[in-house]
């Protein structure tokens, strides 16, 4: 846990970064709602905002004022044991709370906390839930990227979003096989350091012998799986993932583009030419199974991928396993409406491992389990193959 003069510090880069995310945004950008898993960038700043004002500042700061006494209900998420919300479909239906107003928010909300942690002694309790909101801002600041992808992606005319950001950084050393032996080995987080409740019971698992690769698997091998037919051979798909493909005509990753016989990806900084070299994401759980089929090799399990990180270079992509999200044993949800943070989605999910490009800086590590439903793909999600 953070000492309370680095919380502070902590706090402030954090509240900052998310807010030069959003600065190169026009203000028409800040309210599109694609699809039900994307949300509109001012939504998240938000969110975010109201986090730290009902989990600090409502319980811990004596006489603070709400900003607004509806921003719990515009901004609240899926805590349920909260109160009411808008429901998720609707959040780009909300033209008001302006951009401006959502601004004005996150600056009261920010000043009242960076006064509460410079002015008062708090205890390990109150230092918790501040780091665990700093932490949930991070995660929000992958999502404002990659809804930020996904909402001008969607648009016609491809806009960028800046020059910046270099989302396909090309894995320059040759792939190989690691072996690692049979054998009981332990997993879990095991240290001061902060992680998730869905991270903790450090156990021991026993694996047998298996193989990982030091490399993920790259556009041109994904392109060589596409024209060998991959998407029209039954025998590589689960019947779930055979129904979605023919459901929704997928034939190819999210944000690839047939144009002139070429592929073509659409990236933050504008559609370009596709890299083969570069690792591949943007796919689901259903296409890097069929993928690992074709290959005659598999996902590795959460267990494998852990025991084995640390000889492998990783944080580019996150890496589907063949991992559904289950509980480790010995688990105890956090009490109170924190505990509705990871427990209860653990079903019909399976485990990411590592981060991607658009993680931020201190928040992932060797035990970090980030979940998602099997078809989604908006994410840099890639693949890792194992055997």
């Amino acid at each position: 846990m953070l000492l309370q003069s680095e919380l502070l510090d902590f706090f402030n880069e954090t509240r900052a970064k998310s807010e030069l995310i959003c600065s190169f945004l026009e203000t028409e950008d800040y309210v599109v709602q694609p699809i039900v898993d994307v949300s509109p960038p001012k939504w998240h700043l938000g969110h975010t905002t109201w986090f730290f004002e009902e989990f600090v500042l409502k319980p811990y700061k004596s006489g603070y004022q709400l900003f607004d006494n509806h921003s719990a209900y515009v901004f609240n998420s899926y805590y349920e044991s909260v109160g009411e919300k808008v429901i998720r479909t609707d959040r780009g239906n909300l033209s008001r709370p302006t951009v401006a107003w959502v601004y004005k928010y996150r600056n009261y909300v920010s000043k009242a906390l960076q006064d509460f942690i410079e002015s008062e002694d708090l205890n390990n309790k109150i230092l918790e839930v501040i780091e665990i909101g700093c932490h949930h801002e991070k995660q929000h600041q992958e999502l404002l990227y990659t809804d930020i992808k996904y909402i001008l992606g969607n648009n016609p005319l491809f806009p960028k979003y800046n020059d910046q950001f270099e989302e396909n950084p090309i894995q320059d050393f040759p792939q190989q096989w690691i072996t690692i032996d049979k054998g009981n080995y332990e997993i879990g987080h095991n240290s001061t350091d902060f992680c998730y409740d869905n991270e903790l019971g450090r156990h021991k698992v026993y694996l047998a012998d298996y193989q990982i690769s030091n490399k993920l698997v790259t556009n041109k091998e994904y392109i060589e799986f596409i024209e060998d037919g991959g998407y029209n051979d039954v025998l590589l798909w689960h019947a779930e993932a055979w129904d979605w493909i023919n459901s929704n005509q997928i034939s190819a990753p999210s944000y690839w583009h047939k144009i002139d016989d070429a592929w073509q990806q659409f990236t933050l900084q504008g559609l370009q030419k596709l890299i083969p070299d570069a690792p591949l994401s943007h796919i689901s759980y259903y296409e890097a199974f069929a993928f690992a089929q074709w290959k005659g090799l598999r996902l590795p399990t959460e267990q494998e991928w852990e025991v084995a990180n640390s000889k492998f270079n990783w944080g580019l992509r996150w890496e589907w396993t063949e991992s559904a999200y289950t509980p480790y044993p010995g688990y105890i949800k956090a009490p109170g409406a924190l505990g509705e943070y990871n427990g209860k989605f653990m079903v019909n999910q399976k485990v990411l491992r590592g981060g991607s490009v658009a993680t931020s800086k201190k928040h992932t590590r060797p035990t970090y389990r980030n979940f998602f439903h099997a078809p989604l793909r908006w994410q840099f999600t890639g693949i890792r193959l194992a055997k």
